[in-house]
């Protein structure tokens, strides 16, 4: 703050991602003013991170009673999923389906292993009890539900003790009714138990991944719901209180009070913050064709923005298991900066999945970590370790060349040998998940710019530069904090959806768009209950789409969700179809399979600070150092000091920037001009 400013005009916004290693915060006043804090995550209780990232915030000038806002990116849900620590589920099915969880999609994963692995089951068959109903496919009630029958089915559950019911009946998105008896009487017996219906939670049609959703939002609602008053409490207890939310998979936030009920919308929480802030950027650059690299300590995270508009999945699978919900398209490959290299039985190197996570670490953070991770790697060839990095940390070469003297041995190489080994390997992981979201879908990556952000991403700008052949690379002002910093960004979002399966016929239309007018009016309701304004909220609507007798549909974004809006349906899927397959048919059914509604609300977001060096100088070249460059030996270059980067500044490779929260690695024939924003465009030479 300035001198003799009123601090009651500060109105401050934070944002807080929780990663695998480190958890970022960033706060925002209403005039400008910008603190950031990166301080380690504490995996054995998030919450904890939580308020250390607001107690550091606080220490580097933040007001605490003048935050209005306090959103958060989690990775609890994904641990719970990927760890298997998802609590006891109780599920209830209609007699005769008891097994879907164990037929599931009747595929296998690997087709041609000869001794497959079956993923784990989430309810075991014990715990799976049958009821006497029957629904038809039109909604009909073929089998009456009695209520001794209610009486029998929640005794068996009582019975089984579970932490959460799952209860998903035939044809139940068509018609609940038999849903919501069992429910209620469910709640009744069990009180404090949660209890997720099938129609409340993925209201969809397909059997397994209808079962599979709701059974995993059951047995996510303990453990989130149990973090989120823990996080909660802390968040106070720090001193900071204002409206709590949390980010969802689908690149909007929830108030944290309305988390719990739709747990299995947070499996993405935080890569969703990153994607926003992508698009953000591209907003501000007016960039539409952009690819992310969102590469913490131990996963990186590929999405592919084409024409400003980022991809959306209607289902995600996690661990081998089927999740329905609406979700920013993300592709992730188990290649952080703290994955570690490791010879196999047949003495290949391999780098991944395994990670030194945020304790012990790598062996270069000097916290008891042995193994050797790509952070080491970079540490022994010198393009890391000047300087403090987050948090004080300061990195130790010595431990890092002694964790790649413990591989290199065993393949006969020298302790820079295998770190460049290492480096190598982990390089082609993110070559080959840029060209999944890339060259694998039709598109050419010479279209696209890279934005790497996380701790690690911009260490390898240059490197994927040159590999791939982009169009540029923009590292963001602050990459090491943009997932953080773009939570805000996504504003609230309510999504919905409905199963209809009706042949599109204009006279059938009419109920359609009645649905979506009560679809979108609840969902107002529910965002200006949140406390955003009206004239915030956008309505977003789009139906999948086939084929009569296709096996599986498009999603096709509707003009509008009206009966106007509808009935474009048919000839925008015929494009769709025609541009995705090299073919459309025209004269033959179309069948309106799920319709989907998504209500957005922008939050006000505080602009950035206009803190970037106006004026050019030579203060920001602070060093040069030696470092070993793959494939270019080694090499004599400079390194910057980004914070004392002015606007316009240009310089060429092989370049080192130094920031808080990250390292960019820039090589020769590669030119580095710095935005008016603050952000680094790098070109090579050869592309531009």
């Amino acid at each position: 703050m300035t001198e003799g400013e009123d601090v009651n005009a500060a109105n401050w916004t934070v944002s807080i991602d929780a990663g695998g290693t480190f958890t970022d915060a960033i706060a925002r006043s209403a005039n400008g003013e910008v603190a950031v804090a990166k301080v380690a995550s504490t995996p054995h209780d998030p919450s904890q991170g939580l308020s250390n990232a607001i107690l550091a915030l606080a220490v580097e000038g933040l007001p605490l009673d003048q935050v209005s806002l306090l959103c958060h990116g989690t990775t609890v849900a994904t641990n719970a999923i990927l760890t298997d620590e998802l609590a006891p589920v109780a599920l209830v099915a209609t007699e005769g389906f008891r097994d879907v969880m164990g037929y599931r999609q009747s595929s296998r994963p690997d087709v041609y292993s000869l001794t497959p692995e079956r993923p784990k089951e989430l309810v075991p068959r014990r715990a799976r009890v049958e009821v006497r109903e029957r629904i038809d496919s039109r909604g009909q009630v073929l089998t009456e539900l009695t209520d001794a029958e209610i009486d029998r089915v929640v005794a068996e559950v009582v019975a089984a003790a579970p932490s959460a019911v799952a209860v998903s009946l035939l044809f139940s998105y068509l018609n609940d009714e038999h849903e919501r008896r069992i429910g209620e009487a469910l709640t009744r017996a069990l009180p404090g138990t949660p209890v997720s219906l099938s129609s409340d939670v993925a209201r969809e049609f397909r059997e397994y991944p209808r079962t599979a959703t709701t059974v995993i939002n059951a047995a996510l609602r303990p453990v989130v719901g149990s973090y989120l008053e823990r996080a909660e409490a802390a968040v106070g207890e720090a001193g900071l209180r204002a409206p709590f939310l949390v980010m969802q998979s689908n690149g909007g936030s929830v108030p944290a009070t309305r988390a719990e009920p739709q747990s299995h919308q947070l499996v993405l929480s935080g890569p969703a913050g990153g994607v926003a802030g992508l698009l953000d950027l591209a907003a501000v650059h007016g960039i539409s064709n952009l690819i992310s690299l969102d590469m913490g300590g131990t996963s990186t995270d590929v999405c592919l923005v084409r024409e400003g508009r980022a991809p959306f999945a209607r289902e995600q699978h996690v661990h081998g298991h089927t999740l329905l919900a609406p979700t920013v398209d993300i592709h992730t490959i188990g290649a952080g900066g703290g994955s570690i290299g490791w010879v196999d039985q047949t003495d290949r190197l391999r780098v991944g999945p395994q990670s030194a996570r945020a304790l012990p670490g790598p062996a270069s953070y000097g916290r008891g970590g042995t193994e050797p991770t790509i952070t080491d790697a970079h540490v022994v060839l010198g393009t890391l370790g000047g300087g403090d990095l987050a948090g004080g940390l300061t990195l130790d070469r010595e431990a890092a060349i002694e964790s790649m003297r413990a591989v290199g041995e065993r393949l006969a190489l020298t302790p820079e040998e295998a770190a460049e080994a290492i480096l190598a390997i982990g390089l082609a992981h993110m070559v080959q998940a840029v060209r999944k979201v890339s060259i694998e879908r039709g598109l050419d990556p010479k279209e696209f710019s890279l934005v790497p952000f996380g701790g690690a991403g911009p260490l390898h700008a240059g490197l994927l530069l040159q590999h791939l052949g982009l169009r540029s690379v923009i590292v963001p002002r602050q990459p090491g904090l943009f997932s953080a910093d773009g939570l805000l960004v996504a504003g609230v979002r309510f999504d919905d959806s409905r199963t209809v399966l009706k042949t599109f016929d204009p006279s059938a239309i009419a109920e359609i768009a009645q649905w979506y007018a009560s679809a979108a009016e609840s969902g107002r309701q529910r965002l200006i209950a949140d406390g955003v304004a009206a004239a915030d909220i956008a309505v977003l609507a789009s139906v999948d789409c086939r084929y009569r007798g296709q096996g599986y549909e498009l999603t096709i974004p509707l003009p509008g969700h009206g009966e106007d809006g509808l009935l474009r349906a048919a000839e925008l899927f015929h494009d769709a179809h025609a541009e995705l397959y090299g073919h459309a048919n025209r004269g033959e059914d179309v069948e309106l399979v799920t319709v989907r509604i998504a209500v957005t609300g922008a939050l006000a977001r505080p602009a950035s600070g206009a803190d970037v060096p106006q004026e050019q100088n030579d203060a920001a070249l602070i060093a040069r150092r030696t470092v070993l460059i793959p494939g270019a030996g080694s090499t004599e270059v400079d390194v910057y000091d980004r914070a004392l980067l002015a606007a316009g500044d240009v310089f060429t490779g092989p370049a080192i920037v130094q920031q808080m929260d990250s390292t960019t690695f820039v090589l020769a024939g590669q030119t580095v001009t710095v935005a008016a924003q603050g952000d680094l465009i790098i070109t090579q030479e050869d592309q531009a």
